[in-house]
């Protein structure tokens, strides 16, 4: 059975590195010569996976389904087929089977909102913050600059002894204002606007 697809459309791969950023995973199993594209998340974010699943379905064999975790949460996920390109993908993403930020790493607007849709909170104080904490110092400095680069200020901020990037206010209404036209109606809790 061919479990391979042609090459990556933009938006496919837009989608692929946003949640590369977050809490996509992927890997190469053993025997086999390409990598393929893990989506889990809750079942509360049923839409938000159902989004990313249309946006990468010519690349899926077949639809999310439900899953029970052993902590008896429901898990709702899909896998894509093995692809040369995200095996390109995985060998900049993955050193050593640690996920890190490649040094040629480009954000744009649609990267940027999957990614904050993954792992974007806001505060009760209106705080706006990416849960980067499983990345080292230097690959979240990286990515700090990749927001310089679209002309969002935010700095590094201590959460218990890690790490994550912290918004700064000033910069707060033009994150969201990028990312707006990219978020999907279920995840548009996480959007913020400082007066």
């Amino acid at each position: 059975m061919d479990n391979t697809v042609g090459s990556l459309t933009k938006f496919e791969r837009q989608i692929i590195i946003g949640s590369l950023l977050g809490d996509g995973y992927m890997r190469i199993m053993p025997g086999r010569s390409n990598a393929f594209l893990e989506i889990n998340h809750s079942i509360e974010a049923k839409e938000y996976v159902d989004y990313k699943y249309e946006s990468l379905k010519r690349l899926c064999e077949s639809a999310p389904k439900e899953r029970k975790t052993n902590e008896g949460r429901v898990a709702y996920r899909f896998f894509t087929k093995q692809h040369s390109e995200l095996t390109e993908l995985y060998d900049r993403f993955y050193k050593q089977g640690k996920k890190v930020i490649p040094l040629d790493i480009v954000v744009d607007p649609v990267i940027l909102a999957v990614w904050y849709m993954d792992d974007g909170s806001k505060s009760r104080d209106r705080d706006v913050y990416i849960n980067t904490q499983q990345f080292s110092i230097a690959d979240q400095n990286r990515l700090l600059y990749c927001l310089r680069l679209l002309g969002i200020q935010a700095r590094l901020n201590k959460d218990k002894k890690y790490f994550r990037i912290r918004i700064l206010k000033d910069s707060i209404n033009n994150f969201m204002r990028i990312i707006y036209p990219h978020i999907v109606d279920s995840m548009k809790y996480k959007l913020v606007m400082t007066p």
